[in-house]
């Protein structure tokens, strides 16, 4: 059993960006907080599938290069191998939850070139 609070986790850019509440052994779990104009680099995964469910305000999501844009109540679910890019264009704070399964003991994240959002 494990009970934690966000308030006890740092944002990884300070006031920004992801929060891990949990790191395995077989789950990870955390929020994102994007503020308004800011953007979360492509990327993807090469073993965990990463779903995300939004909390508060919206945000464009490019999956596989394919602008999704979300709204409180959305959930999306990226597979190994999806790239998923996330840029505020809003002009309110985006905050969802985070879940990367399965855990991986190390970085399964690959950083690659932003997709075209203009």
């Amino acid at each position: 059993m494990k009970k934690v609070n966000e308030r006890e986790f740092e944002y990884r850019f300070g006031d920004n960006g992801p929060k891990y509440l949990t790191k395995g052994p077989n789950v990870d779990l955390g929020v994102v907080v994007l503020k308004p104009g800011q953007d979360f680099p492509n990327h993807y995964h090469t073993v965990c599938e990463e779903v995300f469910y939004i909390l508060e305000g919206n945000i464009d999501f490019y999956i596989n290069g394919e602008q999704v844009k979300t709204e409180p109540g959305d959930m999306i679910q990226c597979s190994p191998g999806d790239t998923h890019y996330l840029i505020n264009t809003s002009s309110t704070t985006f905050k969802a939850i985070f879940i990367k399964s399965p855990h991986i003991a190390e970085n399964d994240s690959v950083v690659i070139e932003k997709p075209d959002v203009s």
